[in-house]
């Protein structure tokens, strides 16, 4: 078992955990996620790495975040290079880790649904105005967050023609590429999340296709479908391991 530092609620439903993990916290990198299960008995549920402390040999998490990048941002930062970084949320209740975004990032936009806090309106309203109104330019664009948002962001790019790297972060179930949960298909070719990812060129993946098939993981009438429907190709790992899930 793994020793939880810390517990806190960031915002309403939204908690962080500071995870006594020295091996993981040594090694891990951006975009990467861990299996979390409450008990031996317990459900296994990936969750992204949010921070680490290599040092002190922890790492931390945190549940129902939607859009954070700042494991990127700080990647980044400890490297030199700045990075602009759009955050967005649907009020300012549900913005987490500002001040910490803002050590890390070159320049740091907020924006939210409601025009609560910061500019009101999608991120995508943002990179219009960075890349058209205030002549910005970038190498390439991350997105990280709901699965529609990052199609959208990706709509937006392509129209700059902006390279843009996405993290998938659909339904995982073991994480290993065995259980067929989060497959999706980018350029033509089934990819696993998990094991192929979870970043992967934007501008590729299909968004549409991905979304459905997340919603029909949620139940079981689904899952059998979707088993039945993709036979050997349902498994990432070994092809058709024969196993139940």
């Amino acid at each position: 078992m793994y020793r939880i530092i810390k517990a806190e609620e960031l915002a309403a439903n939204i908690y962080l955990m500071d995870v006594e993990a020295p091996r993981v916290a040594r090694s891990c990198q951006p975009g990467q996620f861990v299996i979390v299960r409450m008990d031996e008995e317990g459900e296994r549920i990936p969750l992204t790495i949010c921070d680490y402390d290599r040092e002190k040999g922890i790492i931390t998490i945190v549940f129902q975040v939607v859009g954070a990048v700042y494991p990127q941002v700080k990647w980044l930062h400890e490297r030199g290079i700045d990075a602009d970084v759009i955050v967005g949320a649907k009020t300012r209740d549900l913005l987490i880790m500002e001040e910490e975004m803002k050590a890390v990032a070159g320049n740091l936009y907020i924006t939210t649904d409601d025009g609560s806090y910061g500019r009101s309106g999608m991120v995508t309203k943002v990179i219009e105005d960075l890349m058209e109104s205030e002549g910005k330019s970038y190498d390439v664009c991350v997105a990280i967050g709901p699965m529609i948002m990052m199609k959208f962001v990706c709509l937006t790019t392509k129209k700059y023609e902006l390279p843009t790297v996405v993290s998938m972060n659909p339904i995982m179930v073991d994480g290993t590429g065995m259980c067929g949960a989060c497959r999706l298909t980018v350029d033509g070719e089934v990819k696993f999340a998990c094991v192929d990812g979870p970043e992967f060129d934007g501008h590729k993946v299909d968004f549409d296709q991905a979304m459905k098939r997340q919603q029909m993981y949620k139940t079981k009438e689904g899952r059998d479908y979707l088993k039945a429907k993709e036979g050997d190709t349902h498994h990432g790992g070994c092809g058709n391991c024969g196993r139940s899930d």
